[in-house]
């Protein structure tokens, strides 16, 4: 998406017209009609005098930049901290150590059975070892780990007041698959828009976009556990939308541009209806940024560029305004409804209430059901019954039932692993 000032000379109109300081019709110098003789022609000074006259060819005048642009340094630096959250995600979640607890809590055929086929490359990565597939698709830790360490859910926010996982949650990742993905997109989105924007303005987006990912996900998605940084990714595409909008004067190719944008953004958000994907994130990060691009994003238009780049002894005729009409009134707009739609989402986020149940389509918004596949989230809650060392177990999600012994009727752990194992 090219602009005017990356891809053409802008000039700075010094005298009104569009020749310089001699106008169109400029006069050749003195010392320069007499060139073009010919190859054979010295003149009368000879050979000598016309080679001390040659002079090397003027520089070519500077690329009209009337932007400044920055180095891109808070990008890789939220990369390094996303990668090493999730080395420290796996160090903490030690998945062996836990099986072979979970096993010893169990004992028989079924602890044993817990212990050998409770993580994947377990010899080869220690207590970085992966939970297994069947917990964790993903090739990550376990769903108790992200809650351990900042993992969004909406009860533990409305019940035990743990607002600030509203913005842990964005840091958090839920396998090697899920951060690949999404550092991926960080790098080809938020590198080129902090060379443009800075990292204040990038920063700003990238924090504010996912914590609106997060609040309209924890609405809608009462029962999930949700981590990751789309939300916020998908606030910086948002932006990339708005901020064509709002410096439309700016770009050259302007249809093209918009086109390419819009049906990048279609594409990403059709991902999202896929199941296992929580796209209320997706649109909750994308709406903040589509409007905080009108906030952050706007650019001043070429002409007070110009003025005030021009030299002091050039007047530039009547003063331009920094910014456009319609730029002040989306920037108005765009305000307005960022601050009422967060202070309207957290009030209702906090008095517990459950946007699914008020809304009987809006689940479509997030997984569209088909012949291939169910949206029917896995629902790993059990109802447990106990007596002794004899523990009863019924999944909520598939109704099943199954009785066990334990030599440790104490373990937590244990019983989370026989209702994860139940339940799938």
């Amino acid at each position: 998406m090219p602009r005017r000032g990356e891809t053409a000379v802008v000039p700075i109109d010094e005298a009104g017209g569009g020749g310089g300081e001699r106008g169109g019709g400029q006069e050749r110098p003195k010392g320069e009609r007499h060139r073009g003789h010919g190859p054979g022609h010295h003149g009368r000074h000879g050979p000598g005098h016309q080679q001390r006259r040659s002079r090397p060819p003027p520089p070519p005048p500077p690329v009209f930049r009337p932007f400044r642009r920055w180095f891109p340094f808070l990008v890789p630096l939220f990369i390094v901290a996303n990668i090493a959250l999730f080395v420290l995600t796996m160090y903490v979640n030690d998945c062996p150590a836990h099986a072979q607890a979970t096993g010893a809590a169990i004992g028989g055929s079924v602890g044993e059975s817990a212990t050998a086929q409770g993580c994947w490359l377990a010899p080869e990565l220690g207590r970085f070892a992966f939970q297994s597939f069947k917990e964790n698709p993903l090739v990550g830790p376990s769903s108790a780990t992200l809650l351990k360490l900042g993992a969004l859910e909406t009860s533990k926010v409305t019940k035990d007041h743990e607002g600030w996982r509203l913005i842990t949650c964005i840091w958090l990742h839920a396998g090697v698959i899920h951060i690949l993905a999404n550092m991926l997109s960080l790098v080809l989105i938020g590198i080129r828009l902090e060379k443009e924007f800075g990292f204040m303005r990038i920063g700003t987006l990238y924090v504010i976009s996912g914590v609106g990912g997060s609040l309209l996900s924890s609405l809608f998605m009462v029962s999930n556990i949700s981590v990751g940084a789309s939300g916020a990714l998908f606030g910086l595409l948002g932006s990339m939308l708005s901020e064509l909008i709002t410096n439309w004067t700016i770009y050259e190719n302007k249809i093209a541009a918009l086109l390419t944008l819009v049906m990048i953004i279609v594409i990403n958000l059709a991902v999202g209806i896929l199941p296992h994907v929580d796209n209320f994130a997706h649109l909750g990060g994308f709406t903040s940024g589509f409007f905080l691009g009108f906030v952050l994003l706007m650019r001043p238009q070429f002409g007070y560029i110009n003025q005030k780049n021009s030299p002091l002894e050039y007047p530039m005729g009547v003063t331009k305004r920094k910014f456009k009409i319609y730029q002040i009134i989306l920037f108005v707009i765009a305000t307005v409804i960022l601050v009422t739609g967060f202070t309207v989402g957290l009030v209702f986020l906090f008095h517990g209430f459950n946007a699914s149940e008020h809304c009987s389509w809006c689940h479509y918004l997030s997984c569209v059901p088909t012949s291939k596949w169910s949206c029917k989230a896995p629902n790993n809650y059990c109802m447990s019954s106990q007596l002794g060392s004899q523990l009863n177990l019924t999944c909520q999600g598939t109704g099943k039932s199954a009785t066990y012994v334990l030599n440790n009727p104490n373990s937590t752990e244990a019983i989370k692993n026989l209702c994860v194992g139940l339940c799938s």
